[in-house]
């Protein structure tokens, strides 16, 4: 399985596994499960067994395409966006959407994953008029690009689909989901007295990513990470002082909470 490298702001890389290619797939079947009961459920509700019926009445689409089709079309863009790179499935599968950068992606490279989703609208779209038998077609032919899709992540060194390619992002495991725990963000006592203003020159991303590498040198025990992390912040900032590396970098963030916070 591919090891990504990915160099941060501060010239530190970081390693992060690529999501094999069957851990994908059940991600993805995951989500198609879940698109497919929602879609099941609301065509059966809106058309009173409009699956066995056929044909969508006129009158209908309209609301089909709002109600039905829109959701599913947007369900991976959206969720992506709202769950930092996540669906369910991804979650589940303790998978996550990363940019080449080291960073979240961005919303624009979300939207360019998504679009390249293309092959999966016309199941979104077509069976408002059709029945079961053309559905079953199109859940074939959705396959079919799947396939094609499965085997251009074989086939790229950092497991990538097109999307991926075109957005400059990749898929990586992860062994928990972020909390709240995970973030910056941190209670600081009312008299609490900053040791290194210079932190305010760097910025909220800036910041996580120090978090995440403090936390990453932490459950590896590779504290060089923290070690070469924290003499490239105190070059930057022109920062002097004799604290440990992982003391100096909690002392960081604790003094960005206080200061942000003011």
């Amino acid at each position: 399985m591919p090891l990504i490298k990915i160099a941060t702001v501060f010239n530190i890389e970081l390693e992060f596994e690529a999501a094999d290619l069957p851990r994908r797939i059940l991600a993805y079947l995951i989500d198609l499960t879940l698109l497919v009961l929602y879609f099941v459920s609301a065509k059966l509700a809106f058309y009173d067994g409009g699956l066995a019926g056929g044909v969508a009445m006129g009158s209908m689409v309209g609301l089909d395409i709002l109600i039905i089709s829109t959701p599913l079309l947007l369900y991976s863009l959206v969720c992506e966006i709202l769950m930092h790179g996540q669906t369910v499935g991804k979650m589940v599968m303790n998978l996550r959407v990363l940019s080449l950068d080291g960073k979240e992606p961005s919303v624009s490279q979300y939207l360019v994953r998504w679009l390249f989703r293309a092959f999966e609208w016309p199941f979104f779209f077509g069976y408002a008029f059709f029945g079961t038998s053309e559905l079953l077609l199109y859940i074939m032919v959705t396959c079919a690009f799947g396939a094609l899709v499965a085997m251009a992540i074989a086939i790229t060194p950092k497991n990538q689909r097109l999307g991926d390619l075109a957005a400059n992002t990749v898929v990586v495991k992860t062994k928990s989901d972020i909390t709240v725990h995970d973030t910056i963000f941190m209670d600081i006592e009312e008299d609490y007295k900053v040791s290194f203003p210079e932190v305010l020159r760097l910025s909220d991303r800036d910041i996580n990513t120090v978090n995440n590498i403090l936390k990453i040198s932490r459950r590896s025990k590779n504290f060089e990470l923290s070690e070469r992390l924290s003499s490239r912040i105190k070059a930057v900032l022109k920062i002097e002082s004799e604290l440990e590396p992982v003391e100096f970098l909690k002392t960081l963030i604790k003094d960005y909470n206080y200061l942000a916070g003011q």
